[in-house]
């Protein structure tokens, strides 16, 4: 169900707290672990020959990301952590209604996690719902083991779609909320941050060829944080692994660091938003003209940040197909821009725009 009006089901929407994890498919399992263990220092919750479990170090939960050897690069699946085990229920009768292509195991898709529905949802991305998990050592006081470049907890996901406002309705509708969006002065969304558990997103739906994955995010404590991690890869000569950053975005307000893994899946390294959790939160609308929504000092940005994404997977595990983007995309505002705060459209551009909405 990639195509179409998405159907309002009257069955309950499970109620989800938060993302909790991700499945990655990669193709050298060795290549990886050095990359998210050794380097950036996510805790190894257990592994074998062909799976890694990771956690960062303030989780209590079995894992924050899989990586699952196999043959295509690919993520298997945006898992949610739901509040009771009846919330498993309601998600399997709320896809079902919706048409979509359910599958439910009770002992679990990936070690660590019990119950769980898996769902190639109506964007065509493969969310996973579930309650049922191991709990591990938290390790929030043991600073013995916190490098300079902690991270600490998983924050978010960013998915490419090709409609952006079609995936918004379905979203709120499944109880997300949107914090900030970017629009044009045609009324076109470009993109939409929404969240479950009080932050400005525990995922944004950004316009482009998709079903796709743009990164997943881990967070850590301070600014120095990821100024380390960049320190770290030079001293490693391994500095080709960051793809954008450091910088602070516009929109929330986070200072971030983009990398890509040895199979090309983005990675964002995030810290220092906000605040979300009032339920008249107002929503931040962004011109997609100003420079300052993607990075707040102006920078413009590489080309490969708008056009590569990871592909996902079925249910069968089969890459989904990429349908094309019809309306305008955020590629053809920004490649060129001169690196000051505002893309130049002629004399009479606007001053910077941000609207607040109730």
């Amino acid at each position: 169900m990639t195509n179409g009006i998405i159907p309002t089901p009257t069955a309950t929407p499970p109620d989800i707290l938060r993302c909790a994890f991700m499945e990655l498919v990669v193709t050298d399992l060795a290549a990886s672990r050095e990359f998210y263990v050794d380097i950036l220092g996510l805790v190894v919750t257990e592994e074998s020959d062909t799976e890694i479990y990771l956690r960062s170090l303030e989780e209590f939960i079995h894992h924050n990301l899989v990586l699952r050897l196999g043959p295509v690069a690919a993520v298997a699946s945006f898992s949610y952590r739901v509040r009771t085990p009846e919330d498993v229920d309601r998600a399997e009768a709320y896809y079902r209604e919706l048409g979509c292509r359910v599958e439910r195991r009770a002992t679990g898709f990936v070690r660590g996690v019990g119950d769980s529905v898996r769902v190639e949802d109506p964007l065509g991305f493969p969310y996973e719902f579930f309650y049922q998990v191991d709990h591990v050592e938290r390790l929030a006081w043991n600073y013995e083991l916190y490098g300079a470049g902690a991270l600490v907890r998983l924050d978010h996901f960013n998915q490419v779609t090709p409609d952006v406002p079609r995936g918004r309705t379905y979203m709120e509708e499944l109880g997300f909320r949107v914090t900030e969006d970017i629009k044009d002065e045609d009324g076109v969304t470009y993109a939409a941050w929404m969240h479950r558990k009080g932050t400005v997103h525990d995922t944004a739906l950004t316009g482009g060829d998709g079903p796709r994955m743009h990164h997943i995010a881990f967070s850590t404590h301070e600014k120095h944080n990821i100024i380390y991690i960049c320190d770290k890869l030079g001293a490693l000569r391994k500095s080709d692994t960051i793809e954008r950053g450091p910088g602070r975005h516009g929109v929330s307000n986070a200072f971030y660091l983009y990398l890509r893994d040895p199979d090309g899946h983005r990675v964002e390294i995030y810290t220092q938003d906000y605040y979300t959790g009032d339920p008249d939160n107002p929503v931040v609308t962004w011109d997609v003209h100003d420079n300052q929504r993607r990075d707040w000092w102006g920078s413009p940005v590489v080309p490969s940040w708008y056009t590569d994404a990871s592909p996902v997977l079925d249910l069968d595990g089969i890459p989904q197909p990429i349908v094309a983007r019809e309306e305008p995309s955020e590629m053809a505002v920004t490649i060129g821009a001169d690196g000051f705060s505002y893309t130049r459209k002629g004399e009479d551009m606007p001053e910077y725009k941000l609207g607040y909405q109730l």
